[in-house]
């Protein structure tokens, strides 16, 4: 069995953009074409929610109702193949709140995508913890992806960096942003699904660790109060799940040592780029796992997330 965890499918308003020139990938006929095509089984789709990013956080509460009931529509009517995730920001307030449960518990989304950031705002603030109570409380995952523009990504615009690039890195600081800010030892029961590997984190994780670890003797790289946690960084990293999302293997062997196997589900972010069904496909079966490693990340992680 094969469940990709990371596919879009973009709602109308986004995909009648002006800036797709009537070409957005992003569409459940490409989602299924690629899932007959390549031998999948189930689809997860999302919406990437770049388009939050023209909305406030008030504003952005009827945006993605609609967005949530058009992907439980198409859901509904591709039951056997198709699964769907909510979205939501998780600084949002009240409104974000009681959408997101209604999604879940009305509409049957099995899980929620949020941003690594928002407007600059990032999901270890301190307005995000309901957001993390109420995740915990419907024991849902809660998927981590990057925004359309993240930090620095001024510096970014030649060269397609900012998705190459730009997208891991905020991914990457969100992550550490969770850690370092206690979120996992405050809500250690999540089940937090990093897109993209978790954009490098398992190779700055030492750096973390020596950060916390050194104390005093490494004051001359700044504050680390207030302490808000009680083990090493990479304790909490191996609580995270990762997907597979990256196209290099030796880097998902990384993430395989850092976390451990049964923490990654696999992905592709098919569409977006279709092409890349198949190399997500292919970077997994060239790892030359046993056969019990291989089914967990194809498929049985995301089965125990999902509840399939």
């Amino acid at each position: 069995m094969v469940i990709d965890f990371h596919t879009h499918v973009h709602p109308p308003e986004e995909a009648a953009r002006p800036f797709w020139n009537g070409r957005c990938p992003a569409t459940i006929e490409n989602v299924l074409a690629l899932h007959d095509a390549h031998g999948l089984d189930v689809s997860v789709i999302t919406s990437a929610a770049h388009y939050l990013r023209n909305f406030t956080r008030e504003e952005a509460v009827p945006a993605l109702r609609r967005s949530n009931e058009f992907l439980a529509g198409l859901r509904d009517r591709h039951r056997d193949r198709i699964v769907a995730l909510a979205s939501a920001i998780p600084g949002g307030g009240d409104e974000h709140l009681k959408e997101l449960e209604r999604a879940v518990r009305q509409d049957d989304l099995r899980g929620v995508l949020i941003s690594s950031s928002h407007r600059g705002a990032y999901p270890d603030d301190e307005d995000a913890r309901p957001f993390f109570a109420l995740a915990t409380a419907l024991d849902i995952p809660v998927f981590l992806h990057p925004p359309a523009i993240g930090f620095g990504e001024e510096r970014m615009k030649e060269y397609r960096l900012a998705s190459s690039v730009g997208r891991p890195f905020d991914n990457c600081l969100a992550l550490a942003r969770l850690i370092v800010r206690g979120v996992f030892e405050d809500f250690p029961a999540l089940k937090l699904v990093a897109s993209h590997l978790g954009g490098g984190i398992c190779e700055i994780i030492g750096r973390m660790d020596y950060a916390y670890e050194l104390g005093e003797e490494a004051f001359f790289l700044g504050s680390y109060e207030p302490l808000r946690i009680a083990r090493k960084p990479s304790d909490y990293l191996r609580m995270m799940y990762f997907d597979t999302v990256s196209y290099h293997a030796p880097a998902i062997e990384c993430a395989i040592k850092t976390i451990g196997v049964d923490r990654l589900v696999f992905g592709t972010d098919s569409p977006m780029l279709l092409a890349l069904k198949q190399k997500g496909i292919d970077v997994i079966t060239e790892l030359g796992l046993d056969d019990a490693s291989e089914e967990m990340i194809f498929s049985g992680t995301a089965r125990k997330l999902l509840k399939l």
